[in-house]
């Protein structure tokens, strides 16, 4: 750290030279600006940088290196860890560069690192084009994207990482790089799931696909339908086309027009059948599902940026998830996913789910590390709620899910997806064949480690 003069004096040209805002402990709107997606993050870093270029966060950096000051990047602030904030060192905050600029004759969007999904679908729907994202639209495109990213249309359109065409990068010398297959292919590949360890991502361009009609099929069912529902929906999916995702899931029953309100409060099955087509051939596909006793359903066509914002959760709540890659979903595991549920903290805006791979996931390009891509199947505890005195009993009950699904892991993991759960998760989410080589691409972009907060590769 330096001394305080000279971080004082510091402080003072950041304001005058960064064209956004720059917050200290002691600013007004200091503490809205250090709130991120999950309740349970309280961190008060010394710096938030507001930027709104390049330029902004290249001068960003370069102040954080001068003084010594760790940095962490926000652009969604979704990361259940909270590795958009830290204690005593530099935010560069990306929410201000989120503007989206769509090239149709070429496919591709221009995408700036704060963007969040809703900022990417909403600039894509009017020309009928979408790339796969997140399943939230409050998520931030930059760290989901150079996570590895899956979505509702990974399965025809592959991962997010598999349509990355381009990134712009600011190293932790401060200096602007940008990397595609063709220049520093090196870097472009660790971007293939290495997330921001690499430098902050300024923007990135990424490959649009055609999507011109998207439907759905949710489904609520009594809790004791749950295995009968898996198992169909799980027949559905291994029989059906790569148009078809979603997943089997237990949650809630929300105060909402299509439930029931005798279920409002209670633990109910579900099923959300997501399909990049139109509805008549999805309510075909949808038949089996509709054919099992159920207590409400939507069948539906659906603008595609308007799903990503139907399981929106709210800011506020407190976080903890998790997830296990699978070898399978034969019945025995199906036994064990529901008999879990009754377990599920009840009412929360908790999740039980279990959503599908295969398709363009399986058989998209397999060098990049994103181990989990051979996987057919994944379950996901997705805990949610509001009570600090439920913190206990909601993280304990997804470490039971990650248990009990052990006998069925592959081992391989999506780190966006989890929190802190330790170096060898770390080394499962990218793959130990990969772990030398992106330590050496580490060594040579972040020698100093100065972003740590991520899913960290340590230089090699």
């Amino acid at each position: 750290m330096a001394p305080l003069s000279k971080a004082g004096a510091a402080l003072t040209a950041l304001r005058e030279d960064l064209s956004g805002d720059v917050f200290a402990p002691e600013d007004p709107g200091y503490d809205d600006a250090r709130t991120v997606f999950n309740a349970m993050i309280d961190r008060r870093p010394a710096v938030i940088a507001q930027c709104e270029s390049a330029e902004d966060v290249v001068t960003a950096v370069r102040f954080a290196r001068d003084l010594d000051l760790h940095i962490a990047v926000r652009g969604g602030g979704h990361s259940v860890a909270g590795m958009a904030l830290n204690d005593g060192g530099l935010v560069v905050d990306l929410r201000r560069m989120h503007e989206v600029t769509v090239h149709p004759a070429a496919g591709a969007a221009h995408v700036g690192g704060g963007a969040t999904m809703s900022h990417l679908d909403r600039a894509c729907q009017p020309y009928g084009l979408a790339t796969t994202g997140g399943r939230a639209s409050t998520t931030g495109v930059g760290g989901f994207v150079l996570g590895g990213g899956t979505g509702w249309l990974d399965r025809k359109f592959g991962l997010a990482v598999d349509n990355l065409l381009g990134v712009d990068l600011v190293t932790a010398e401060g200096e602007l790089v940008h990397a595609t297959a063709e220049d520093h292919p090196e870097l472009f590949w660790g971007l293939h799931g290495g997330g921001g360890n690499f430098g902050v991502a300024t923007s990135l361009t990424l490959r649009l696909h055609e999507l011109p009609h998207m439907s759905i099929a949710f489904v609520l069912y009594l809790p004791e339908r749950g295995p009968e529902v898996v198992r169909a929906y799980r027949d559905l999916i291994e029989t059906g086309p790569p148009e078809a995702s979603g997943a089997a899931l237990y949650i809630t029953g929300p105060p909402e027009e299509f439930v029931p309100p005798h279920l409002v409060g209670l633990l109910l099955a579900g099923v959300l059948l997501t399909y990049a087509g139109p509805e008549d051939e999805m309510r075909k596909l949808a038949q089996p599902l509709l054919a099992i006793p159920h207590e409400s359903e939507i069948v539906t066509a659906i603008p595609y940026a308007d799903l990503q914002c139907m399981i929106d959760d709210p800011p506020g709540m407190r976080n903890y998830w998790s997830a296990e890659y699978l070898t399978g979903l034969p019945d025995e595991f199906v036994d064990v996913f529901c008999a879990r549920a009754a377990s599920m903290p009840v009412p929360t805006g908790t999740q039980h789910l279990v959503f599908p791979q295969g398709g363009a996931i399986a058989s998209g390009p397999d060098d990049y590390p994103v181990p989990y891509r051979g996987a057919p199947w994944a379950v996901h505890p997705f805990g949610v709620w509001e009570d600090p005195a439920d913190d206990e009993r909601c993280r304990q009950w997804v470490k039971d899910v990650r248990s009990d699904s052990e006998p069925w892991s592959t081992g391989a993991v999506y780190l966006n997806f989890t929190g802190n759960e330790g170096t060898d998760r770390v080394v499962s989410g990218l793959g130990s064949e990969n772990m030398q080589r992106l330590g050496a691409l580490k060594r040579q972009y972040d020698p100093d480690n100065v972003f740590r907060f991520n899913h960290n590769i340590r230089p090699a």
